[in-house]
């Protein structure tokens, strides 16, 4: 049996791969909007989008994160921060 490479089982995110974000899922057009500005960012905005959060959760930690980027100190600047405050609810 020949061994497969990893990176020819890798499918490209649609954020990194699509011409127009107008077709992507909120979490992915953040995503998109987000490695727009700041290619630089692409290892935190991975971290987010494979979580393992559910879509309005991931939408919620990339909504955070990108906040972060204009607030000094802001701990959401974090990607493990924004995912855990993405999965807590507020307290009522």
């Amino acid at each position: 049996m020949a061994p497969t490479s990893r990176s020819a089982k890798r499918v490209a995110n649609p954020y990194l791969t699509t011409e127009s974000p107008d077709d992507l899922s909120p979490p992915n057009r953040i995503a998109y909007e987000i490695f727009a500005e700041r290619r630089d960012l692409l290892p935190s905005v991975e971290r987010i989008m494979n979580a393992g959060l559910d879509e309005a959760s991931t939408a919620n930690a990339l909504s955070l994160f990108r906040t972060s980027l204009t607030v000094p100190g802001d701990p959401h600047r974090d990607p493990a921060v924004a995912i855990a405050s993405a999965g807590s609810k507020p307290d009522a």
